[in-house]
């Protein structure tokens, strides 16, 4: 049930930030993409072990805070050498992002196959051996 507040959290903070009309300076792109990879890794990262039921919020906030840290570290070393470094973690994030995602519609998935059959289970006209409450009371 509380997986769908950090997703929900996601997107009012991408609809609250298109609304606010605060301008980037073009050299603070970089980071920001990677502070923005960072937090989708986070959040689907913590929405995965909610799913899994191994959520624990301070390994999600130390693991935002320490991918966030490195990564800008590489974009800001890269920036020194003149070598776009940052594509590395680019590229980290991204695979990650995809293999979260990847895990969450296969756990929902199965999710909702297995409920469909327990519900055909129990619409499929066997004899359960109860009777309901009502045929109880118009026998009497």
């Amino acid at each position: 049930m509380w997986w769908f507040v950090p997703i929900a959290a996601l997107f009012l903070g991408i609809f609250a930030g298109q609304h606010a009309g605060i301008q980037i300076p073009a050299e603070m792109v970089k980071y920001l993409s990677i502070a923005i990879l960072a937090a989708l890794d986070s959040v689907l990262g913590g929405v995965r072990s909610l799913l899994e039921k191994s959520f624990n919020s301070t390994i999600m906030l130390s693991g935002f805070f320490a991918n966030a840290l490195l990564a800008a570290l590489l974009a800001y070393m890269g920036d020194r050498l003149g070598v776009d470094l940052y594509y590395a973690a680019v590229f980290v994030f991204g695979v990650r992002l995809f293999d979260n995602l990847s895990k969450i519609r296969h756990f929902l998935i199965n999710f909702i196959r297995t409920r469909k059959q327990r519900h055909a289970a129990d619409w499929d006209g066997a004899p359960t051996g109860k009777t309901s409450s009502v045929l109880k009371e118009d026998r009497s």
